[in-house]
């Protein structure tokens, strides 16, 4: 038991010495560092606006509201046009492939869902037909 004893105080001896040694081992700065230079109040300076704080696809949304596009990405509902396989109903995408709902009848709760790839039209369940055209993306 004496063993135990003399063994863990000998533990906790040693870690509390090799903390205090890392904790020192920098010693103090040469010089004193200044935390506030380049740091001048001023009246001319002013926090940007949320189009200057944002990027990726929160600012191309922001951009394109500024233009005057309310559905940079075409994600609106579309009315179906004739759907027959001559005069399809057109679906523009940036990509060569997009998942597209189709509600069959008007009081319908369910959604169909189907995969149109571009140049390959597409008929819904409904009878209605489909196709995929791709767009340049818009540059705003």
């Amino acid at each position: 038991m004496a063993a135990a004893l003399l063994r863990s105080t000998t533990q906790i001896f040693k870690r509390s010495i090799s903390l205090a040694a890392v904790r020192c081992g920098g010693g103090p700065p040469s010089k004193p560092v200044d935390q506030h230079k380049g740091k001048v109040a001023s009246d001319d300076v002013e926090l940007p606006d949320s189009l200057g704080h944002a990027v990726g696809v929160e600012r191309y949304e922001l951009l394109a509201e500024e233009a005057g596009d309310d559905d940079p990405f075409n994600l609106k509902v579309l009315k179906r046009t004739k759907g027959t396989f001559e005069e399809p109903t057109v679906i523009q995408s940036y990509g060569v492939r997009r998942t597209v709902g189709c509600i069959c009848e008007e009081d319908s709760l369910v959604i169909n869902w189907m995969v149109l790839h571009k140049g390959e039209p597409k008929r819904c369940e409904c009878g209605y037909w489909f196709r995929l055209d791709q767009v340049a993306p818009k540059s705003y």
